[in-house]
This record gives C-alpha cells, sequence and structure tokens, in this order.
C-alpha cells in the first residue's frame, strides 16, 4: 500500500442486494443482525448469501429457525437445495451453520474442513492457504473471530472483488465491538485489515453490504 494512503469503511446504500457479475452473481438472501436485550441477551442472526453462476453457492445458511425462510429464498431465485452444490460456513457458530442438513448432496466447507458427504478432502485452509473453486471463486482462511474462519472472495462483478465476510466484520460500523466476540483481536484485525486491502465491497457477518472506499488524503 502506497505511503499516506488511508482505508476505511463506509456504509453505502448504493450497494444492491444483488451484485451483478460474470460469471456470477451475488444476492444477498438475508441481512444478518445482533440485536442487544433489555436482560442482558442479545438477538443474532449471521448474513446469508447466494452465488449464482457456473455453479450455485450457499454462503452461510443462518440459524434453524431459518429453514423455511431460507428454502423459499432459494425457490424465488428458481433453485431447491438440490441445485445447490457448495455450501460455505464461514464458521461454526449456529447462527451460521443451522441448516446444513437441506445440502446432504452438496460439498461442504466450514472452516478448514472441506467434504463431500463422510468423505473429507485435504486442503491448506488451516496453513493460511486459499482453496480455489474456480478462476472467479475462492476460499479465503480469514481467522481470528474463530481459529478457523474462511471468507469467500468473489472476482469479476460490477463493483469489482466481494468479499463475504461471516463474522470478520459484525457490520459496517463496528468499530472495536468485534472484540469483545473475538476469540483473537489481534489475528483478526490482521485479516480485517487484509480484507480491507483487496476487496471493493463486503458482506458482513451481522449487517447490510459496504463498500471499502480508498482514498490517498489524510
Amino acid at each position: 500500500m502506497a505511503t499516506g494512503c488511508r482505508i476505511k469503511k463506509s456504509e453505502c446504500a448504493e450497494v444492491s442486494e444483488i451484485i451483478l457479475g460474470e460469471p456470477y452473481c451475488v444476492s444477498v438472501l438475508k441481512h444478518g443482525y445482533c440485536l442487544s436485550q433489555p436482560d442482558g441477551s442479545f438477538r443474532a442472526d449471521g448474513s446469508i448469501t447466494l452465488l449464482t453462476g457456473p455453479k450455485n453457492i450457499l454462503v452461510d445458511t443462518g440459524g434453524p429457525w431459518n429453514r423455511d425462510f431460507l428454502i423459499s429464498k432459494l425457490k424465488e431465485n428458481g433453485l431447491s437445495p438440490a441445485d445447490v452444490s457448495l455450501v460455505v460456513g464461514t464458521h461454526g457458530h449456529s447462527d451460521h451453520v443451522g441448516n446444513l442438513n437441506l445440502f446432504p448432496s452438496a460439498t461442504v466447507i466450514v472452516g478448514c474442513d472441506v467434504s463431500q458427504g463422510d468423505r473429507y478432502l485435504p486442503n491448506r485452509l488451516a496453513e493460511g492457504s486459499p482453496y480455489i473453486i474456480d478462476s472467479y471463486v475462492s476460499i479465503i482462511p480469514t481467522p481470528g473471530h474463530t481459529g478457523r474462519d474462511v471468507s469467500v472472495l468473489v472476482k469479476g462483478t460490477v463493483v469489482g472483488q466481494v468479499l463475504v465476510a461471516g463474522d470478520l466484520f459484525e457490520c459496517s460500523a463496528d468499530e472495536d465491538s468485534w472484540k469483545e466476540l473475538s476469540e483473537n483481536p489481534v489475528v483478526q484485525d490482521v485479516s480485517r485489515q487484509t480484507a480491507l486491502k483487496t476487496a471493493d465491497v463486503i458482506i458482513p457477518g451481522h449487517g447490510a453490504p459496504f463498500r471499502v472506499v480508498r482514498d490517498l488524503g489524510e
């Protein structure tokens, strides 16, 4: 990065829930949320994102309470669960992988595990290397929130590179609040800074998509 370059996050209404691209389009089926409650608990659900193109790829499935919602949203996109060939869980928390059982025939990636049914495939995600799906989609290790978090990088969209980031980012305005839920804030901060340098749009785990704005002034 050039000296004096400043990178900031900015919530941007012009980032549509449907991002066109070639060969993949990215559709945010559900914005995640995290809401504190008066009794000290909180209500939370993860974002659900669909990639359509050479492969139909679902990134995070929401919690089990989203089962009917997810099936309905897939139907709106002309798909059934059987049409989804790859399901990625950015990490193993219940609000992100609660509906994996809807996709028994899909290749499943959760954290650093890649499986087809009960067959687990070799990969180097845990060593920090990406898992390449094709020329346009890669699974990227982004540890910190948990030790095995991953994100999905999509190239070739009209907004540039899109990172479906799970809980690497809670939302566009998470400031330091993400640290409270991080297993390793130091490692997560490195992952976040790398993401901000490479992605043009980020889909966070608990909020709306946001554009990454880079400028050269202070």
